[in-house]
């Protein structure tokens, strides 16, 4: 069997192992990207590039290869059709803006940067992982062995990884399953759509619809399953009823039904909740780690956070890296995450609550004032934010909503797992 060395491991080539790769090989380790598919390869997601994923390539000096589209303000539809635009904004640490790029051409660009600061490029489904106390061992088909000081998971939201390592509580996690489609018209303005099916209750998630580079759109819906993951067929089969609702809102002309070949879905793990990120030589970065913002679907930003957090860590010193990077992810998106996931745990089960904060919130007379906060608040972007009225409103938020959700189960959660925030 060949067996081979490195410094550190890492599973998975999305964003998160990418960027993780980049910034170690930079460093100086030995590094092995693996990942079980060849690139390029497509990923479900709304290819959305947002404003902290802009400014850490910015801080690596990369610039993405190929056509990109960019955006600023989104929209949001509220469950009685009304529309609020939340401004977008330049912040003392991001940009006021972000890109649209297919995943199919920024996932491949990412991994060709990270071999070319020196990562190797392996190939192969992991079939075990030892992670001992010793060098860890991770054995892929074929009869590929390979041995790390250091193992980051950056595997997805079904991490093997994270369950080799036992990081993960399956009963507390907070699942979502999300389906994706093109379509072949072009859309100003990414929107967010509280989708009430029914009289008095909206849809279990959300749908988008965001600007592609290319003239056309990306429409998706992704329905949340709390710890149920038998749910997630849903969104698969309520996909073309949602582009139908996308067309009487007047938001496209002909959507079809979305069975094209564009169409793709993936399992999502968000808010935190239920995965501890790191422990001993093995931390987990992006999907793997519970990092998808649980209101409105963001990873990718979180995913390369992340592995630049997980990367600098390993490179400060492997014996302590966990604690370095649990303290760094708590700085980033602790407080956050611990609202924002018992928030999505309570309308996600109460779908007729869901449906009264959408519509207050997306009545002019409580959005526009909001807008700006709101904007802020949501797409978690408070911690760089200038001082102003929006910051203000964001804040308030933050505090308002940790008082809410102090006795939710997701907030006893992260108390027990991280007892000195």
């Amino acid at each position: 069997m060949v067996e081979e060395h490195f410094d550190v491991v890492v599973v998975g080539s999305g964003p998160a192992g990418s960027v993780t790769a980049i910034v170690l090989a930079r460093g100086g380790a030995r590094v092995a990207l693996v990942d079980k598919a060849a690139f390029p390869r497509d990923k479900a997601c709304g290819d959305a590039i947002g404003p902290r994923a802009v400014a850490v390539l910015d801080d690596l000096g990369l610039t993405p290869a190929g056509e990109r589209a960019p955006l600023g303000d989104m929209v949001v539809v509220g469950p009685s059709g009304r529309r609020l635009r939340l401004p977008c904004f330049d912040g003392i640490d991001y940009p006021g803006y972000g890109y649209a790029i297919p995943r199919l051409g920024f996932d491949a660009w990412l991994v060709d940067e990270a071999l070319g600061a020196g990562a190797t490029a392996v190939t192969g489904r992991v079939q075990e992982i030892d992670v001992g106390a010793g060098p860890h061992v991770i054995e892929l088909d074929g009869g590929r062995r390979l041995r790390a000081d250091v193992v980051i998971g950056a595997d997805g939201a079904t991490s093997r990884v994270a369950d080799a390592a036992g990081l993960v509580d399956a009963r507390r996690v907070l699942w979502g399953f999300a389906v994706r489609a093109y379509l072949d018209e072009p859309v100003a303005l990414p929107h967010i759509v509280l989708w009430q099916r029914e009289p008095g209750r909206v849809f279990p998630g959300y749908g988008w619809l965001f600007p592609g580079p290319d003239g056309r759109a990306n429409a998706g819906l992704g329905i949340g399953t709390l710890s149920d993951r038998r749910a997630g067929a849903g969104a698969v089969r309520l996909l073309p009823d949602f582009l139908e609702h996308l067309r009487r809102m007047g938001l496209v002309d002909k959507p079809g039904d979305g069975s094209g070949p564009g169409r793709l879905g993936g399992w999502l793990k968000m808010g935190m909740v239920g995965t501890t990120p790191a422990a001993g030589r093995v931390l987990l970065t992006g999907d793997a780690a519970g990092l998808v913002n649980p209101l409105q679907g963001e990873g990718i930003a979180h995913a390369m956070t992340s592995g630049r957090l997980a990367a600098e860590a390993v490179l400060a010193g492997p014996g302590t890296a966990a604690a370095r990077y649990r303290a760094g992810i708590a700085r980033q998106h602790l407080e956050y995450h611990r609202v924002a996931a018992a928030a999505h745990a309570t309308l996600v089960g109460r779908p007729g609550v869901a449906a009264v904060v959408g519509k207050l919130l997306t009545h002019p007379l409580v959005g526009r004032p909001l807008a700006g906060g709101w904007s802020v608040f949501w797409n978690e972007l408070l911690e760089g934010t200038p001082p102003g009225t929006p910051r203000t409103v964001a804040a308030a938020a933050s505090v308002i909503g940790r008082a809410v959700t102090r006795r939710s189960a997701s907030a006893r959660w992260f108390d027990r797992v991280w007892p000195t925030t």
